[in-house]
């Protein structure tokens, strides 16, 4: 009985304690935002500590705190680290603190310990808009809430076309980085109008029939998109995405006869260095540790499976990869440019794609430009 007494008084005090941890100074200012999943919040401007809940939020924030993305994450999920090695190791050169950060584990496991958090003193906790619903049930939020640490929803997968620009924004004003923000959302606007002014008026009739798969050589062929994200990227480059056909989802998985069956005019793959995290994985290791001629034999390997030498599209050289991470990142338009461009090359005659993500890591990035980030088949 007593044991169980002094645990109930205790209780409170643990409770008390985490708060107490994450709470922001007293000096801080306070403003009001809503965030991507719709919630009015308040919180800490310029905080000091926050948790990434996805470590690819990095590439976010690399553009927002240039002089040095690390110094306010004091957590963050270990995916960058294990599905974009090359990107890592760049950063981790040039800031190796990065490598104190606490690892706070997989992003989409289905445990999240509200404990670590508080425990990093968090002020702010950055959530992907697609584990709002598991953060719900689970009553993540509200834990959160009551430790005294903010919860705000950013989207940079599940609808990046439209929310790209809003989730940038929403953190620069959060970070105290508007200038930084609206700088990108300038240069965004730019690349992703002059896309649309060149393709918005072609007919469906005239445009190209693309298949992407997702994650190919990793996950079972053939798994796709629907009318976001990739299928997405597809359409504002001016063609069709075969997945938005039939399917109404983020993502989905085709049957491969019936993708054979409709022999798409283009063939489109996403691929990563997966090795470290899957060594089975036999995927295009696009990314900045990328050789183009180790991509080319990742992407003539994928081809030779058994029906896909017929399609038109590999018989064409109408088979291009692009780096897997674009999927989660705030520039993915610069896949679109060199979709467009291997689209309709005579509207884009005059626009390198390359040259213009150099110029982005020159603009915006702390780190240098270097490897293959999409790659035809030659």
């Amino acid at each position: 009985m007593f044991a169980l007494s002094r645990l109930t008084r205790l209780i409170p005090a643990v409770a008390l304690s985490l708060a107490v941890l994450a709470a922001p100074p007293a000096h801080a200012e306070t403003i009001e935002v809503t965030d991507l999943a719709g919630r009015v919040v308040n919180v800490t401007r310029d905080p000091q500590k926050i948790v990434l809940s996805e470590g690819r939020q990095l590439y976010t924030l690399a553009m927002l705190d240039r002089d040095d993305p690390f110094k306010r994450v004091v957590g963050w999920g270990n995916d960058l680290i294990e599905n974009d090695p090359g990107a890592w190791q760049k950063y981790l050169a040039k800031f190796p603190k990065a490598k104190d950060v606490a690892n706070m584990g997989n992003p989409y496991a289905a445990d999240v310990s509200m404990e670590k958090i508080a425990s990093l003193g968090t002020e702010v906790y950055i959530l992907d808009l697609s584990n709002y619903f598991k953060a719900q049930e689970t009553g993540l939020l509200g834990k959160l809430e009551k430790a005294g640490i903010t919860t705000v929803f950013v989207d940079f997968r599940q609808d990046p076309t439209q929310n790209v620009l809003p989730s940038v924004q929403l953190l620069g004003r959060i970070l105290g980085r508007e200038k930084e923000a609206n700088a990108f959302s300038d240069y965004y606007m730019r690349q992703t109008r002059s896309i649309y002014a060149r393709v918005g008026a072609i007919p469906d009739k005239q445009k190209p029939m693309v298949f992407v798969e997702r994650a190919a050589g990793l996950l079972p062929c053939c798994a796709t998109f629907g009318p976001f994200n990739f299928g997405r990227f597809i359409e504002e480059a001016g063609g069709r995405n075969w997945g938005s056909q039939f399917f109404t989802g983020f993502q989905a998985q085709a049957a491969q006869e019936k993708v054979l069956t409709d022999n798409p005019d283009v063939y489109f793959l996403t691929g990563a260095n997966w090795y470290g995290s899957n060594p089975g994985s036999n995927a295009v290791s696009l990314g900045y540790d990328a050789t183009p001629e180790k991509v080319q034999k990742e992407i003539a390997a994928l081809m030779q499976r058994p029906g896909f030498p017929q399609l038109k599209a590999v018989q064409g050289k109408k088979v291009m990869a692009f780096y897997h991470q674009f999927y989660d990142a705030p520039y993915y338009f610069i896949a679109e440019l060199a979709m467009a461009k291997e689209f309709y090359p005579d509207r884009f005659k005059d626009v390198d794609p390359e040259a213009v993500f150099k110029e982005f890591h020159e603009k915006f990035l702390p780190i240098t430009y270097s490897g293959v980030f999409w790659a035809k088949l030659q």
